[in-house]
């Protein structure tokens, strides 16, 4: 197969998925190619994109690749889908979301006792969505449950890895110093499977 034909395959592959796609998955698509040949044709199909300033662009997110709208035209998107329905997080959920992605892994008694009402609901809610998951147990009395997030969550919020999470000390400026200090508590320790993305 020649060069071009590999990118065309690739750019195929990535129009049609609705979801990253891991080298790996190309490689059993394309056949004999290795890793850095499928990683390098992929960035010549980026910088292509780029330079061409298209409205698509290919980007890593949560250990794979996918092709997605340029944030250039967001407003444009934003205006023709503005009729359309889209399912956000609720503030709770959010929030919830938030403590779990910078305190992982945390019980649900953790998150109780920084948000002051009951978890339940909300931690179910992102487990359903598959944002969320148990990543193993506290060494405490009960042994309860510790939530990290998921490769989910990082495809939601388009990230490569948690390490493009912001950093919390940014939230100074718009959270009350005592919030902020809260958020930056220590984490005890934990008997957990290590905080991957699922």
């Amino acid at each position: 197969m020649s060069e071009g034909n590999v990118k065309s395959v690739i750019e195929a592959l990535l129009f049609t998925s609705d979801k990253p796609i891991m080298l790996e998955q190309f490689k059993n698509v394309l056949g004999n190619m290795q890793t850095d040949e499928v990683r390098g044709v992929i960035e010549e199909l980026k910088k292509e994109y780029a330079a061409l300033n298209r409205g698509i662009q290919v980007t890593e997110i949560a250990g794979g690749f996918q092709m997605i709208t340029s944030p250039n035209f967001a407003p444009f998107i934003k205006k023709f889908y503005k009729q359309r329905k889209v399912e956000r997080l609720s503030k709770p959920a959010m929030e919830t979301l938030g403590m779990i992605a910078y305190k992982q892994p945390v019980t649900k008694q953790e998150i109780e006792s920084l948000r002051n009402v009951n978890a339940d609901g909300v931690v179910q809610s992102l487990m359903s969505k598959g944002l969320v998951r148990v990543v193993g147990r506290r060494k405490a009395p009960g042994r309860p449950f510790v939530y990290g997030t998921t490769r989910q969550f990082l495809q939601y919020f388009g990230l490569k890895s948690l390490e493009e999470l912001p950093k919390i000390e940014n939230f100074q400026a718009v959270l009350p110093p005592q919030e902020v200090e809260q958020n930056l508590t220590e984490e005890s320790d934990v008997a957990k499977e290590p905080a991957r993305a699922n």
